[in-house]
């Protein structure tokens, strides 16, 4: 906590009544304030906002916004006005996340304790955001499909809105779309894959709204494949596509099952340039690591079997339970079972607008690799002996 961990479990508290919300100090043994914070329920007793005695009010609420605030105009790359603003324990503001779409931005609530305070908290954000020329404000409470969605300020958003990435035009739905509306922690990667593409054959896996699909077409892919389950989001990746002044022709979409998807693709011959494998959350809770880290391993073998010899494959983890070294070496023994070698030629982590504390390793979820695999290997070998036959 002295280094900057924001959370107190209840475990490692005596035992003490509050309700979510309510402002509480921690002490030491010897009764000097350790921290100050707001109590909540669950397994995570305390938010912590100060290592001092300090009031979590409205001064403290402003000051962390308009700290948050100038970093992002430090940080953030031209041509983009969609990008996290706020990123909760990261910017010292527990349970509160927000994202910038252009003119509207979302507001996520994570606990009670947030839920609490959510309207002292808007009134200092809303005048930040004035200030920055947007006009709307959501809010966003519950998680996955009890998600609610609270229209607070200014004229009420469009339920699909343009945005720019670095340049490049992204569809959101800031009312049912992932997340607050996009997976902005990519940014940087989707630019990456747009360097790596020219003249590639590319395979988006979990492709969404297809930011990566458009990435890879703006960065002269012949052929960009996207998979997912859901067909609204595809119809978005698509929409996007033609949005960019790409051809229609060299993208194409499909409604399945990532694996099913990918066995049939393996058992056709058909391989690809790039591949990209960015998941949901396989590990949600720390009971299901071991079945987590089992269907990483399976992805990257089923993904691996379609890349072509000397291909780029770039893969993903948004799980917080998931370390690197973990999530690495379920890569490497993907690896194996498809009989490659991989090389690792890039890590990455979420970009500067969702910075994470040194002393809160929960907070740094994104893990991204890019590797290539090795041409000499047997497979390798195969794959041409095949081809030659």
């Amino acid at each position: 906590m002295r280094s900057g961990h924001p959370w107190l479990y209840r475990d490692a508290l005596e035992a003490f009544d509050a309700k979510p919300g309510s402002q509480v100090r921690v002490l030491d043994k010897a009764g000097k304030v350790l921290a100050s914070g707001l109590a909540d329920a669950g397994p995570i007793a305390v938010r912590v906002f100060a290592r001092s005695d300090r009031d979590v009010d409205a001064a403290l609420f402003s000051e962390r916004i308009a700290r948050a605030f100038a970093l992002r105009a430090r940080m953030l790359p031209q041509d983009t006005n969609a990008y996290r603003l706020l990123h909760g324990e990261g910017d010292g503001l527990p349970g509160f996340t927000c994202d910038r779409y252009d003119r509207t931005a979302v507001l996520k609530l994570d606990g009670e304790a947030a839920l609490a305070h959510s309207r002292a908290f808007v009134a200092c954000l809303t005048p930040e955001l004035a200030q920055l020329g947007v006009n709307s404000l959501l809010v966003r409470t519950g998680r996955k499909h009890d998600q609610e969605v609270e229209h607070v300020w200014g004229p009420r958003p469009e339920p699909e809105l343009h945005v720019l990435e670095r340049g490049m035009r992204l569809l959101v739905d800031v009312y049912a779309g992932q997340k607050t509306g996009l997976f902005l922690d990519h940014r940087e990667t989707r630019y990456r894959v747009r360097l790596i593409a020219r003249d590639a054959s590319v395979l988006n896996l979990y492709g969404y709204t297809g930011g990566f699909s458009i990435s890879a077409g703006l960065g002269g892919a012949r052929e960009v494949t996207t998979v997912d389950s859901a067909k609204p989001a595809l119809a978005l990746a698509g929409r996007g596509f033609a949005d960019n002044g790409l051809d229609p022709a060299r993208h194409t979409c499909h409604a399945s099952d990532a694996l099913e998807f990918l066995s049939a693709a393996a058992d056709s011959g058909k391989r690809y340039d790039v591949v990209i494998a960015d998941p949901p959350n396989f590990a949600p809770r720390q009971t299901t690591l071991d079945k987590a880290l089992a269907a990483y391993e399976a992805l990257h073998s089923a993904a691996l079997r379609v890349l072509a010899p000397g291909g780029l494959y770039l893969a993903a983890s948004c799980s917080s339970h998931v370390e690197r070294a973990a999530f690495e070496e379920t890569l490497r023994r993907g690896a194996a079972n498809a009989r490659c070698v991989l090389q690792i030629l890039e890590r990455h982590s979420a970009p500067a607008d969702h910075p994470r504390l040194l002393a809160f390793p929960e907070g740094d979820y994104l893990k991204i690799v890019l590797a290539r695999t090795d041409v000499d290997e047997p497979a390798a070998r195969t794959q041409r002996r095949r081809a030659r036959n």
